[in-house]
């Protein structure tokens, strides 16, 4: 604590150690990485490929209301979600439909019958499906993922690493098979490939390979009722996948997903093992629950949070970053020490609340090292006059760098590669 009364965390210092853990091969290193981590940029129109959840919900909305009949009920349903005070998106509006069909019998609501509310559902997943479906448009050599998977082969660790993820695309099977970096899914065979759940198991046979457990499902995933099992096909708007609403968590404990749950929660239990979170907000019920869970049953486990908090306010006209002592995800860590929270500004450390500051003003060297995670705040030579008169000039203070998938992965290559030029994502 400082002599203004606020709690401080030295980026340096924790990231330091965060770089030990990563290059020690005593651990067994996890990633779980959620929808923040596909936002790939277009780089002609400089727009991402898969839209983040707001613009998700303007584009299919759009779509939507070209249908006269679904224009009226759209936005009385929206209404209703913003006067129970929750943000309208394509989550919370496909909450309410799915709810909404449960109750409706044989009458209307919203001017929609139970087949048109049916009808609309299904509309809006095959929205979802075709935004998220971007694997042909995208070149291989260009993405982060393939800088990910470049870092994988050449970090030669001794225990294989394991990625979670919440997404739908093929954006980590697209960098991997361009590295050809053999990978395991969960899947067996050639002619139709099926979800093995007792494999996913019991991993003795496949040591050395990369595990990739789409933890929501993925494109290309259909159920075949004949063969009572999951096939990997060519995708199309079939696929089974957990749907963005509140009843995925009813979902998630249906075969495949939880032989992909239990994956993630006996990762987290084997001793020295830390998991790395990126992307993913914690706004899944029944991932958080496995998560809380396993941690409870190993206390040497570990995991890393990298929050992206920083979003514009459109009020104020600035950025502001969410990561506050009172925000939900802070409560979360501060009542577990073995979570840790590497917000923007902030973080949350060992069940203290703190600001991002370095305890002392880098020299030159260190500066290299550390503008690799961190971006210092800095001052127009006016301010710089100024504070030199009040004697305020360094504060250390800055934004940690790292919640930027694309700055994280930077951040993993520049450990192999010292000198890695700086264009190369």
């Amino acid at each position: 604590m400082d002599k203004d009364n606020k709690k401080y965390h030295d980026p340096s210092e924790y990231i330091r150690n965060l770089q030990q853990l990563l290059v020690s091969d005593k651990k067994k290193i996890g990633f779980l990485f959620g929808a923040g981590t596909s936002l790939v940029k277009n780089p002609t129109t400089k727009e991402s490929y898969i839209p983040a959840i707001r613009k998700m919900t303007e584009i299919i909305e759009t779509e939507l209301t070209k249908e006269e009949k679904y224009k009226k009920p759209i936005e009385e349903i929206k209404k209703e979600i913003e006067e129970d005070q929750k943000v309208y998106t394509i989550e919370t509006l496909l909450t309410k439909l799915e709810l909404k069909k449960k109750v409706i019998g044989n009458g209307k609501i919203n001017d929609l019958d139970k087949k048109e509310i049916k009808s609309l559902i299904e509309s809006i997943k095959e929205q979802i499906h075709n935004l998220v479906g971007i694997q042909d448009k995208v070149e291989a050599k260009k993405l982060v993922h393939s800088t990910f998977a470049e870092w994988i082969k050449k970090a030669n660790r001794k225990s294989a690493i394991e990625i979670f993820t919440t997404n739908y695309d093929f954006l980590f099977e697209v960098a991997f098979e361009y590295h050809a970096l053999s990978y395991y899914d969960g899947f067996t065979g050639s002619y139709q490939p099926f979800f093995d759940g007792e494999a996913v198991d019991d991993l003795s046979f496949l040591p050395n390979q990369t595990k990739l457990w789409k933890i929501h499902g993925s494109l290309g995933w259909h159920y075949d009722e004949t063969l009572k099992r999951v096939l990997r096909k060519s995708p199309d708007s079939k696929d089974i996948l957990i749907y963005p609403s509140t009843l995925k968590y009813d979902h998630s404990r249906k075969q495949p997903y939880t032989a992909l749950g239990d994956r993630l929660t006996n990762f987290i239990k084997q001793p020295d093992t830390i998991l790395i979170v990126c992307g993913y907000s914690f706004g899944d019920e029944h991932i958080n629950e496995r998560i809380n869970t396993a941690l409870l049953e190993n206390p040497l486990g570990h995991v890393y949070v990298l929050l992206y908090d920083k979003e514009w306010d459109e009020n104020e006209k600035k950025y502001c970053y969410c990561l506050t002592e009172d925000s939900d995800m802070a409560k979360i860590a501060i009542s577990n020490c073995q979570l840790s929270v590497f917000g923007m500004r902030s973080a949350v450390i060992g069940g203290v609340y703190g600001i991002w500051r370095l305890k002392r003003e880098p020299d030159k060297d260190d500066s290299i090292s550390i503008d690799t995670y961190y971006d210092e705040d800095a001052y127009s030579n006016d301010e710089d006059e100024k504070n030199k008169e009040l004697k305020q000039g360094w504060t250390g203070e800055g934004e940690l760098i790292l919640p930027d998938f694309e700055k994280f992965v930077k951040f993993l290559q520049c450990m192999i590669f010292p000198n890695i030029n700086e264009n190369k994502i």
